[in-house]
């Protein structure tokens, strides 16, 4: 399945897109839900570029008949991301550490400037290969995921006032 998501920031789009690309900022993902305090793998800088590897570990509740064919602890994966800050986009592609062969995710974020701060516009492409229930799986993580960059953006709103 392919979706869009919109995020509106109260923030510049190039200091935006910086905070995106800088490490520091997954600290402050601690207080979201669902998901533990990301863990930054790697970050490598070259020029305007940034390759950032981050590893999520879901953190929130799933139901029993979830945790009746998904172990929660297997619940992890990498984000593997190309920072273009010139541009301010970037590229990604998550990477589960458990079930790679059923699960593919990528995409691309665009940050625009606005009048008032910015707009981060994401195009996901997601595919949960399960017999019978793929479908209703790529569902849920497509609430899971809208739901989590809604919450990002009070954090890196945050983040930024905080280095001002």
């Amino acid at each position: 399945m392919r979706f869009t998501v919109e995020q509106r920031f109260r923030t510049g789009a190039e200091e935006t897109a910086r905070a995106f690309a800088d490490p520091d900022l997954y600290a402050g993902f601690a207080a979201l839900p669902k998901v533990s305090v990301p863990d930054v793998l790697s970050c490598e800088r070259d020029g305007e570029l940034v390759h950032l590897r981050i590893r999520y570990r879901f953190a929130g509740q799933l139901s029993s008949a979830a945790r009746a064919v998904i172990d929660p602890d297997q619940l992890t994966w990498v984000d593997e991301s190309t920072h273009d800050l010139a541009r301010r986009h970037v590229r990604f592609v998550l990477r589960p550490d458990h079930h790679a062969g059923r699960f593919r995710c990528s995409g691309d974020y665009r940050i625009e400037p606005l009048d008032d701060g910015c707009r981060r516009h994401a195009t996901i492409d997601l595919k949960v290969s399960a017999p019978f229930v793929g479908g209703a799986v790529e569902r849920a993580i497509e609430s899971g995921l809208r739901e989590h960059l809604a919450e990002e953006t009070q954090v890196v709103e945050a983040y930024l006032a905080d280095r001002r």
